[in-house]
């Protein structure tokens, strides 16, 4: 299917949506919002409008109008069904002209002015007193709810109005345990209240009553042999856990709140305000800081907060911050309800419903600040950029096109291995790595295992360069011959030393220097002062970059061989003798030191061995008696799995 090119901004967009449920506002040249949509799955739903393929006539002359578009993202579906509601009725879109009409989503209702209440579905919210819950996602959900109570609390299901004038004859739902029957006089009012409690407790909810009997009606089905009935009881506790979501996007207490959230990058952050006005959620906003990746959250956010609320009539009732510096909040409330004349709360949520919503902010900040740095300024600030002054810190003659990182990682120097990554204009080239087993160097001497990577490096790499030159070839292609124009050594002055005598000794002088994890500081070849530098810098992000890469380069080889001798066994070195073999010899005797003893006889008597294979484990035997030499080495797999 073939791609419209729609421009950078709306590409960039549109490759950058998550796999996320959440709202889609569409806009026109002029950012008036002309459609708005809901999504299980933004990156599906929002990708269809800007393929080439048939669209109806009204998804069409929409798309026809799109310069722009918005993402909200929600933690579910439902609360992006209901998201969706809220901004429709807000901004009232060209495009949503169905959506116009008054439709509600429904509510359960539960009025305690009535004598032994019941449940019922409502269409919208009323002021009568009683108590609502949801919105769900239509009548059937809500139906399925209200049966899922009287599962567990016998509550009537009539239109019968009480008081009575005389008890009746309890119906079908009495007999079968659905209800207390109340119109026969078997149930009193205060215990029929008792009950209500218990379904307020859980419609609110704290629905781990209704769970645990559920969970216990479904164990005892079980145990009766009974799994049709069990596992209607499973679908049961499915449906609630599923039903009972917690909801974000429309409250029923009429709040006002800002919600405000943080991301950060180690360079930028990115603040996030959502808008809760009447109990519904309306959208919201955000806002990129530079360079304050690398402050402190709560700092950011309480400049961005005095900032931002310098006019009074912008500071909402309550306002919900993901963090704030010790002892500020305080003084920062005080501030707020001066700014706005009248109350303001103001909350830093560790828990609950609020603390979800301030989750809510800090994903949506998370999302925004990911999309701005894939920008392409942005992008290539901190890479092109970054390494044009990174030449500059460093006093290169020229910018440095291609960046080699090393580094070197052991356990008390067995399986010692090096790494190479490389970064071409700032960007990690993976095609480029290249992995290094220590051949030459007897236990943990990094300075010495350092000085044979790059001894081999450079000469391979100077070897295929002379060969491909020769052969007509660019030097890029080769596997080795693409030399570097700067080295990054993971570590300080003495791991330089060590790096640049190897290079120098293969007659190659390239620039190099160290990074020193402690203070983060950069040594030079010959230079005894460090060069700090400023830890909101691009420069220093990419130096960072690399060697966190090569380090976690490095350490990963390492494990994968360490793992891979965990897993070896000294039986597979012996010839003739395969898994069936070895599985057999290790069932048969328990142990190496027992195949080792074990003579021409014993070794027959094996299921599934023969002679050639009997004698070639007795000559493996004779050169094995000892040993591993080298304490360190796991034990033989073989052995392990014996035991």
């Amino acid at each position: 299917m073939s791609r419209i090119d729609w421009g950078e901004n709306l590409n960039l967009k549109i490759s950058m949506l998550p796999d996320s449920p959440g709202c889609y506002l569409m806009k026109d040249a002029n950012q008036v919002i002309i459609y708005v949509g809901k999504a299980v799955n933004l990156k599906k739903r929002v990708r269809s409008y800007f393929r080439d393929t048939y669209h109806t006539p009204k998804v069409a002359a929409m798309i026809s109008h799109i310069a722009d578009f918005d993402i909200l993202l929600c933690e579910s579906n439902l609360e992006a069904l209901c998201l969706e509601c809220n901004l429709i009725k807000e901004h009232k879109p060209y495009y949503n002209i169905l959506l116009k009409d008054d439709k509600h989503y429904p509510y359960i209702k539960l009025d305690l002015h009535e004598s032994f209440p019941r449940l019922r579905l409502a269409r919208r919210m009323e002021s009568d007193g009683a108590k609502y819950y949801g919105p769900y996602i239509g009548a059937s959900a809500v139906k399925q709810v209200i049966e899922t109570v009287r599962d567990v609390f016998p509550i009537r299901s009539c239109s019968l109005s009480f008081p009575l004038k005389k008890p009746v004859r309890p119906c079908l739902n009495y007999d079968t345990g659905k209800c207390l029957a109340p119109c026969s006089g078997n149930c009193s009012e205060e215990a029929y209240n008792e009950m209500i409690r218990g379904v307020l407790s859980f419609l609110g909810g704290d629905y781990q009553q209704v769970l645990a009997h559920l969970e216990a009606s479904m164990k005892a089905s079980a145990a009766r042999m009974d799994y049709e009935k069990a596992a209607v009881f499973r679908d049961k506790i499915k449906d609630v856990k599923g039903l009972m979501e917690r909801q974000i996007a429309i409250r029923t207490d009429l709040s006002e709140q800002d919600i405000l959230g943080i991301a950060q990058d180690g360079l930028d952050a990115m603040i996030q305000i959502l808008y809760v006005r009447g109990g519904k959620m309306l959208g919201g906003d955000h806002f990129s800081l530079p360079g304050e990746g690398g402050e402190d959250a709560g700092e950011v956010l309480l400049a961005f907060l005095t900032q931002y609320y310098e006019s009074g009539p912008l500071v909402p009732r309550n306002v919900l911050v993901q963090t704030l510096p010790r002892d500020s909040q305080s003084t920062l409330e005080d501030w707020l309800r001066q700014q706005k004349g009248g109350a303001v709360t103001l909350r830093v949520p560790q828990r609950g419903e609020k603390h979800d919503l301030v989750l809510l902010a800090e994903k949506n900040a998370a999302d925004a600040l990911k999309k701005r740095n894939a920008r392409s300024t942005v992008k290539e600030e901190r890479t092109i950029g970054a390494a044009q002054n990174l030449a500059g810190i460093l006093g290169l003659p020229s910018y440095p096109r291609r960046i080699e990182g090393y580094d070197i990682s052991n356990t008390q120097g067995v399986y010692s291995v090096g790494s190479m990554v490389v970064f071409i204009d700032g960007e990690s080239a993976k095609k480029e790595y290249r992995q290094f087993r220590i051949r030459t160097v007897e236990g943990a001497n990094d300075f010495a295992s350092l000085h044979e990577v790059l001894s081999r490096r450079f000469s391979h790499g100077l070897q295929e360069k002379l060969e491909r030159e020769a052969a007509g070839l660019p030097a890029k292609g080769g596997k080795f011959s693409d030399l570097p124009d700067l080295i990054l050594i993971d570590g300080g002055p003495q791991q330089v030393r060590f790096a640049r005598e190897a290079i120098l000794a293969l007659g190659v002088n390239i620039p190099m220097f160290g990074l020193a994890e402690k203070e983060e500081e950069i040594y030079l070849p010959d230079q005894e002062e460090p060069i700090r530098l400023d830890h909101h810098t691009p420069e220093l992000q990419l130096v960072q970059r690399i060697r966190d890469e090569a380090h976690r380069t490095a350490i990963t080889h390492h494990r994968t061989l360490r793992g891979n001798a965990f897993t070896h066994s000294q039986l597979e070195d012996i010839p003739g003798v395969g898994p069936a073999r070895r599985k057999a010899l290790i069932r048969h005797f328990g142990s190496l030191k027992a195949i080792r003893s074990a003579s021409l006889e014993e070794l027959l008597a094996v299921k599934g061995m023969n002679a050639p294979a009997a004698e070639a484990v007795l000559a493996w035997a004779q050169t094995n008696h000892a040993s591993p030499a080298n304490p360190h080495l796991p034990r033989d797999a073989a052995s392990i799995e014996a035991q």
